[in-house]
C-alpha cells in the first residue's frame, strides 16, 4: 500500500488512513459502488420493467462495477472472508441487497421483506464469485448465471411462500375448529 501511495503521489503516511489496510480499500469500493447505483441505473416512468426486471438490472449493474478490477476481485473476496472482516462484509452485502430492492421500487412490509433480501444477497454473492472465473465477452456468462440464480430464487421463494400460506391456513382452521368445540385457544 505504501508503494501504491507513493506511485499516486501521496506521502507514505497516507496509508495510516486505512487502519485495516487492504480491507478498507475493498470496503471503500463496495460502499461507493453501492451508492453510485442510484445514479447509474435509471428506469423510465412507464412500467416497462417489472420489479424482477429492475432487480436483475440493478444487480448486473453492480456486478459490472467490478469489471475494471476483476483480476484482483478473487483476492478481495478472500480478504472479505477473513474472520475479522466477515461482519463488515456481510453488513455491506445486506446493505447492497436492501439498496437494490429499494431502487427497484419494492414497498413490501411483510415477512417477505427479509426473505427477498436474504435471497438476493445469496444470489449476488454467488454471481460475484462466478464472475471472477468468467472469461466471456462483456461478462455474458455472468449475466446468464445471474438470470439462472434469480429464477431459482423465485421458484424456491414461491415454494416457501406457498408452504407458509398452507401452514398459516391450516393453523387458522385448526384454531377455529378448536374454538368451535369449546376449547380456549
Amino acid at each position: 500500500m505504501t508503494l501504491g501511495a507513493k506511485d499516486a503521489g501521496y506521502l507514505d503516511v497516507t496509508v495510516q488512513l486505512f487502519p485495516r489496510r487492504v480491507f478498507d480499500l475493498i470496503n471503500y469500493h463496495l460502499v461507493t459502488q453501492r451508492l453510485l447505483l442510484k445514479d447509474k441505473v435509471q428506469f423510465p416512468e412507464e412500467g416497462r420493467f417489472g420489479l424482477g426486471g429492475k432487480v436483475r438490472t440493478l444487480a448486473m449493474a453492480r456486478l459490472r462495477a467490478n469489471a475494471d478490477i476483476i483480476q484482483h476481485w478473487k483476492a478481495a473476496l478472500g480478504h472479505m472472508s477473513l474472520l475479522e472482516n466477515i461482519p463488515a462484509s456481510v453488513k455491506e452485502l445486506n446493505a447492497l441487497s436492501d439498496e437494490i430492492w429499494y431502487l427497484a421500487g419494492d414497498t413490501a412490509v411483510d415477512s417477505s421483506w427479509y426473505t427477498k433480501r436474504a435471497s438476493l444477497a445469496a444470489v449476488y454473492a454467488s454471481s460475484e464469485m462466478f464472475m471472477t472465473t468468467d472469461t466471456s465477452s462483456d461478462f455474458v456468462a455472468t449475466e446468464e448465471f445471474l438470470d439462472r440464480r434469480l429464477k431459482d430464487a423465485q421458484i424456491v421463494g414461491g415454494l416457501v411462500g406457498g408452504f407458509t400460506q398452507y401452514v398459516s391456513f391450516w393453523t387458522g382452521n385448526s384454531v377455529n375448529l378448536a374454538r368451535s368445540l369449546g376449547m380456549r385457544v
